[in-house]
């Protein structure tokens, strides 16, 4: 595998500031399609994303002047965001309109923190997040954005960050070869003809 240089660690970190801030806050809710032993994920999949474009493309915009509290909580107003969790969230969170608070990425499951730490947006996100817990409709109603890290406090973490991406590019590439010289029928795979996969 290739060691990632100094002067990549250094663009990496100058291209991703927020990856690398700490003390991101987030105040979100959401709506959970909890996926739980012997639920059907197929039959699932389109109910929450018929959701996820109702919310998305609601006139009341979810995320508006009266969402927020004074305290920085949510607001009594019955917006369709709201509504929605109450209807049809799996998580104890439904009944206070999907309510998850402010959180740190520390406070939430890996695969979700990625989803919604270190960007910009706020208001319904565009796609499902999934999850170990299931698939989830999130709002993001405000952030408060975290102290950016000088490079040198994070060149650990920015190096490993590129040889993790390495990693699984260089096995991506290798799948693809092995699926090349594999004799299946009635199976498409990803295939790839020559050494030179990119």
């Amino acid at each position: 595998m290739p060691e990632p240089s100094d002067e990549d660690c250094r663009r990496h970190h100058a291209a991703n500031p927020a990856r690398y801030a700490s003390g991101e806050r987030v105040l979100a809710r959401h709506v959970l399609f909890a996926v739980t032993p012997g639920v059907d994920v197929n039959a699932l999949l389109p109910r929450a994303e018929q959701l996820l474009l109702k919310l998305r493309c609601h006139d009341g915009g979810s995320a508006g002047d009266d969402a927020a509290g004074p305290d920085g909580g949510l607001g009594e107003d019955d917006d369709a965001f709201a509504a929605a969790a109450r209807e049809w969230s799996n998580c104890p969170s439904g009944a206070a309109g999907g309510a998850l608070g402010w959180l740190r990425a520390a406070d939430c499951a890996p695969e979700f923190a990625r989803e919604l730490f270190g960007q910009p947006v706020v208001g319904v996100l565009a796609r499902l997040v999934r999850s170990r817990f299931g698939l989830h409709v999130v709002e993001v109603l405000a952030r408060e954005p975290g102290l950016t890290q000088p490079y040198e406090t994070v060149r650990g973490a920015v190096a490993l960050a590129l040889r993790q991406q390495a990693w699984t590019t260089a096995l991506r590439q290798y799948l693809r070869l092995l699926a090349a010289q594999a004799t299946l029928e009635g199976v498409d795979l990803d295939a790839a003809d020559t050494p030179l996969v990119q």
